[in-house]
């Protein structure tokens, strides 16, 4: 069974793979990619239930033992988040059978997208820095042709500022990666975290830990290094933005809590308390760049920022119960925000833009899809009984029981001016009647093209108010996660098979 941790790899390559071979016809690419993303749903699903049961799988790939092979390890951190890139990939599959049009899908599209997965899930579960670069280049690739994808000069443009900043994060990070090489002698992260605890160099660890701030905060797009994201994500089709936003920075997000629990944890106060500000600037930024959008998308964008902080939040008190709470918040966070830009795509279907002053009256034509979009709106606002309000409350908790009692005020602030940005959406979108012509919608020419963009949108509105009223079950799970990684012992064990 410990194969297992190698499905969601294998799975999207095999059907990118398959997806090539049947490149000049859409119709059964379409039904691969379905039937693709089914299958790493489902290997997403097994995986988490066995780690659960059986504790935390490791493959040697090729027999070759730790440290000096290739390890794929999930615990049950790395097996949630591999769980959300499948529902992610899933929805989004059956969101794009109606939302992109027959010129992507021509063009690659569908493997495109399967590679992105690949990546994504690689990253997830790799144990050696260097392959976590490899993972981070293949997710790079692949959602820059995404995003480029069309030709379109909006795309280009953003595409070009996605890319540049990215790559500006891969050389650091590589370099990063030969740093540690040259002070460790390794590259597994089980090996490196026993290495670095031996380390005589303090001013040598502290400098590699912020290496590799700098290059994961890039890809999280935490303060100052977000710019890259509001000028690149509202540019691609809805449902690559939305794919977007519900993984590619979570992955900087889950690659800063690894390696600030695995290995850097020698000066908690310097690294974390550095972490505490950061997350507090890009809170506070990120939601007053919202506030002053006056795009569906864009606001959206700045959204992504503002959340990134809270997850990085309880990194920075480095506390069980603040762990806890950053891992139920990026599980509620990419179930919401992902579902917000499916929204913004139903609207934007409908009324042929994403600008404020060219929409307005989408509530008297479409209480059902307007009634989604308040469930998911309050939930990134933090409303009981949604979600988000539990994420909120644990991060909160944490904050007042460590006695960090300014970034629990700015915690709530943020939130109040979160709820003020959503509510303009609202205002602006739903509730006004129209007043300027936008262009026109191509709106939904059959029952079936809503149908397939309708169906992801509710079950995620459906998952994030379950969430809420169910709680218990999701917080328990991110709890004992979050004494896992608390526990480097525990991960080094597993891997290298002696406990340091």
């Amino acid at each position: 069974m410990e194969n297992l941790v190698a499905f969601p790899i294998i799975i999207p390559l095999a059907t990118a793979s398959l997806l090539l071979l049947w490149w000049k016809n859409v119709a059964i690419q379409r039904l691969i990619n379905l039937i693709g993303t089914t299958f790493l749903f489902l290997s997403a699903i097994l995986l988490l239930l066995r780690v659960n049961e059986a504790g935390m799988q490791v493959l040697q790939v090729g027999n070759w033992q730790a440290p000096f092979g290739i390890t794929l390890a999930a615990d049950l951190f790395s097996a949630l988040m591999v769980l959300l890139a499948s529902i992610k990939g899933l929805g989004v599959a059956i969101y794009s059978l109606s939302s992109i049009d027959s010129r992507r899908e021509a063009f690659g599209y569908y493997p495109l997208m399967n590679v992105l997965l690949m990546g994504v899930c690689g990253a997830f579960l790799t144990g050696d820095m260097f392959n976590l670069y490899v993972w981070f280049e293949v997710m790079l690739i692949a959602s820059f042709v995404l995003l480029a994808l069309g030709g379109e000069r909006p795309q280009l443009e953003g595409a070009i500022k996605y890319v540049t900043l990215n790559l500006v994060s891969s050389a650091i990070f590589l370099a990063a990666v030969g740093c540690l090489y040259g002070a460790t002698g390794t590259l597994n992260m089980a090996d490196a975290s026993v290495q670095l605890k031996e380390h005589t160099e303090p001013a040598v660890v502290n400098l590699l830990a912020m290496l590799f701030l700098i290059c994961f905060g890039i890809k999280a797009a935490v303060f100052p290094l977000f710019f890259w994201l509001p000028a690149s994500y509202h540019t691609a089709p809805v449902a690559v933005s939305a794919i977007f936003a519900g993984l590619l920075t979570k992955v900087g997000v889950y690659a800063l809590i690894r390696v600030f629990c695995l290995l850097f944890t020698h000066d908690i106060e310097f690294t974390h308390t550095l972490i505490l500000y950061i997350a507090g600037f890009t809170m506070v930024t990120g939601v007053l760049g919202a506030a002053a959008q006056a795009d569906f998308r864009r606001t959206l964008s700045f959204h992504i920022i503002s959340q990134i902080g809270y997850m990085l939040l309880g990194l920075a008190l480095f506390t069980p119960l603040a762990i806890a709470g950053s891992i139920f918040y990026i599980f509620h966070h990419m179930v919401v925000k992902t579902n917000l830009f499916l929204i913004s795509g139903i609207v934007a279907r409908l009324k042929g833009s994403y600008r404020f002053k060219e929409l307005g009256g989408v509530y008297h034509k479409h209480p059902g899809l307007s009634f989604l979009f308040v469930i998911s709106a309050f939930s990134l606002a933090g409303m009981p009984p949604l979600s988000g309000f539990w994420g909120k409350f644990i991060l909160l908790k944490a904050s007042i029981e460590v006695e960090y009692y300014t970034i629990a005020a700015i915690s709530l602030l943020v939130g109040l001016l979160t709820l003020f940005s959503m509510t303009k959406v609202w205002a602006e979108v739903f509730w006004k009647e129209q007043e300027n012509e936008a262009p026109a919608g191509s709106g939904f020419k059959t029952r079936k093209d809503w149908l397939f963009m309708i169906s992801p949108v509710t079950f995620f509105a459906l998952l994030t108010l379950t969430i809420g009223l169910f709680a218990s079950p999701l917080f328990e799970i991110s709890q004992r996660a979050a004494e896992q990684l608390l526990d480097p012992g525990y991960y080094v064990q597993n891997v290298l098979g002696e406990r340091p």
